[in-house]
């Protein structure tokens, strides 16, 4: 019966890393869909959604019922509810690839992101993929240090958000209102999807520690990131 239930909660992680790599790579699709104007693309993003939703609704539920039927304390108990979390974390990644696919749909067959901020979004797109694919690996390995950091790792998207701040707000902006909105929600999408991968990776840090990852993560901030 406890090799069992041991089973059921390694299944569940890997059912987190799924997660994490669908997301990922919904993400880099997404990216390619919004820069390249492809309309294909971007409706695959949109429909494969709905499988990670299926895919969190299926965790949620075999969590849930692991908790009512075998009543998990200590250790086995962080892991069934920073599993509940981290999953919400991921499906709201998800959200934030398929809306960054609604946008180029939207706009096709134009393309909403302009020549002069093409190169921002791509590494921001590039960024969001591998810090999520890094995710994956701190939820397989349980690696604290690798978990921490995403934190610094992030620092580079928040400087990239910024970055198309400034842009926007440059006298020298000849794109227009509606492009305008269609960056900053783009800015926004990426920055958040970020965020949740910094905040699964935080949540695996507490499930080995019992510290949070602020309270760990003393490394100073890298200059010009």
């Amino acid at each position: 019966m406890r090799d069992s239930y041991h089973e059921e909660l390694d299944s569940i992680g890997e059912g987190l890393v799924d997660m994490a790599r669908m997301v990922g790579s919904a993400m880099g699709r997404a990216t390619a869909a919004l820069l390249d104007a492809d309309l294909q693309l971007a409706e695959s993003v949109i429909a494969g959604d709905e499988k990670v939703d299926d895919l969190q609704r299926e965790l949620e539920t075999r969590a849930i019922q692991l908790l009512a039927r075998q009543q998990p304390v200590a250790t086995d108990l962080r892991i069934v509810v920073t599993s509940l979390r981290m999953s919400a974390d991921l499906e709201r990644a998800g959200d934030l690839a398929q809306h960054v696919a609604k946008l180029a749909r939207l706009r096709y067959p134009g393309r909403c992101i302009p020549d002069d901020l093409h190169a921002t979004v791509l590494e921001m797109g590039q960024l969001a993929q591998r810090l999520m694919a890094k995710t994956a690996e701190v939820v397989t390995t349980k690696n604290v240090d690798l978990a921490l950091e995403l934190e610094q790792d992030d620092d580079r998207m928040d400087y990239l958000h910024r970055k198309i701040f400034q842009h926007l707000m440059d006298d020298r902006w000849k794109h227009g209102i509606e492009t305008a909105v269609d960056v900053t929600l783009i800015g926004r999408y990426y920055e958040r999807f970020a965020d949740h991968a910094v905040s699964c990776a935080g949540r695996v840090v507490y499930l080995v520690t019992g510290e949070h990852a602020d309270e760990l993560n003393t490394t100073a901030p890298v200059e010009g990131a």
